[in-house]
């Protein structure tokens, strides 16, 4: 099983977006482990986009993550960061295939609605940015059985 953080930003939010992200997440088979609705501070924000510091559009990220609420939440599921990033869609909404949340609810570039993990490492560092250490939620759910089934041995 893998972890990863997805916010939902502050357009997603204005816009009453944030159902409709976690339920699609959720109708995948993911599971939500974590979920919180925050203002962001410009420090949290800082760190979470400290790898585009220095870069001509790290003010412009800063400024909009802080503007408003965010819902962050954290996903659980086999693979969860190679399939959320396929539900997300391209960053740039009128480039996001249709069926991702980019291709159908995004309009324009800085307002692309919503972040998701890009890696294992960047997954685990964000979780605990937003999350802190005990915040996460195990749990199981009989449907898994379903969701996630075994692999077969192989000869």
């Amino acid at each position: 099983m893998q972890r990863t953080l997805v916010l939902a930003k502050p357009d997603a939010v204005q816009r009453g977006l944030i159902g409709e992200i976690i339920g699609r997440f959720e109708r995948k088979g993911l599971k939500v482990v974590g979920l919180r609705l925050l203002t962001v501070p410009r420090a949290m924000a800082e760190e979470h986009y400290a790898v585009h510091a220095g870069k001509h559009f790290y003010d412009g990220l800063v400024a909009f993550i802080t503007s408003g609420p965010v819902a962050a939440f954290a996903l659980e599921g086999p693979d969860a960061i190679a399939v959320v990033r396929r539900m997300v869609g391209a960053t740039m909404p009128n480039e996001a295939e249709p069926g991702t949340i980019r291709g159908d609810l995004g309009v324009s570039g800085l307002r692309n609605l919503i972040h998701a993990s890009d890696a294992p490492g960047t997954a685990e560092s964000e979780l605990a940015l937003w999350f802190g250490a005990d915040a996460l939620v195990g749990y199981g759910r009989e449907i898994d059985a379903w969701i996630v089934a075994e692999e077969p041995a192989r000869p």
